[in-house]
């Protein structure tokens, strides 16, 4: 069982070995901007750390991306740049890909939301499929977003479930969102079939909150962190801390984990 940590996209595997990390998740470009990933300085030591089983790669897409936004100037980019991101991470070796599960307007139709993935697969099968796993993370806040309650995100399996994607559960993202943790990995899996990867965060804030602000393990007033050490036990996959306060932090998030984990 991997444990890693996200970090800074400028030299990834120096990163995870200051926090004693095993798995490390990065952006390829700016997250909050358009722009397709360029080739990393460090393509070469990342294909070969991945290829040599040091680490295991994984890349986080943009968050501006939102492919069940019901507008086109938000729609049609968010696909093109999700296959760019796509073709990016799996150059490196990333194990996936991971993308959050977007939303529609308080105006829209929801259905049209699941069914404008659905599409986006779709367009992707028509080229071959992407080129690594797509892992679609659950999401904190928002009534019209498409993976905040599992209900919804029952939907969106029923509505790209044939294709593959893989699942990314978000700890503080599930408990702000309003999904209890006790059992969660289970009722997911009662959905989706599978959890490919677990992004394990504390939380600054309380449940059902629809906030999303992460916390150390040590330091999350609202989110018991053994809770976390549970999911990913259950989950029995590779867990990723998106957490603050850099090294130092990260660093003791993942001696917590390996400690509560170890047999």
């Amino acid at each position: 069982m991997r444990i890693g940590a996200h970090v800074d996209s400028d030299d990834p595997l120096t990163a995870a070995r200051e926090r004693g990390a095993d798995a490390v998740q990065f952006f390829l470009a700016d997250p909050q901007g358009w722009k397709a990933p360029g080739e990393h300085p460090h393509a070469a030591a990342l294909r070969a750390a991945a290829e040599s089983g040091e680490f295991e790669l994984y890349v986080h897409s943009p968050y501006v991306l939102n492919l069940a936004s019901t507008n086109n100037r938000i729609r049609i980019p968010s696909r093109k740049l999700l296959g760019q991101h796509a073709e990016a991470a799996a150059a490196i070796g990333a194990k996936g890909l991971i993308v959050h599960g977007g939303h529609v307007t308080r105006n829209d139709d929801i259905q049209v939301g699941f069914d404008n993935w659905r599409k986006a697969f779709e367009q992707a099968a028509k080229n071959g499929g992407f080129p690594l796993p797509i892992l679609i993370e659950n999401t904190a806040g928002g009534d019209r977003a498409c993976a905040r309650r599992f209900d919804n995100l029952a939907r969106l399996w029923d509505a790209i479930g044939e294709f593959g994607p893989g699942m990314c559960l978000d700890t503080c993202h599930a408990f702000c969102g309003g999904e209890e943790l006790s059992g969660v990995v289970d009722r997911v899996r009662a959905i989706t079939g599978r959890v490919d990867l677990v992004h394990a965060n504390g939380s600054r804030d309380g449940f059902d909150s629809g906030r999303d602000r992460h916390a150390n393990l040590a330091d999350s007033p609202e989110l018991d962190a053994a809770l976390v050490a549970e999911v990913i036990r259950t989950a029995d996959a590779t867990a990723v801390v998106e957490t603050p306060n850099g090294t130092t932090g990260q660093a003791a998030d993942i001696a917590y984990l390996r400690e509560k984990l170890s047999p």
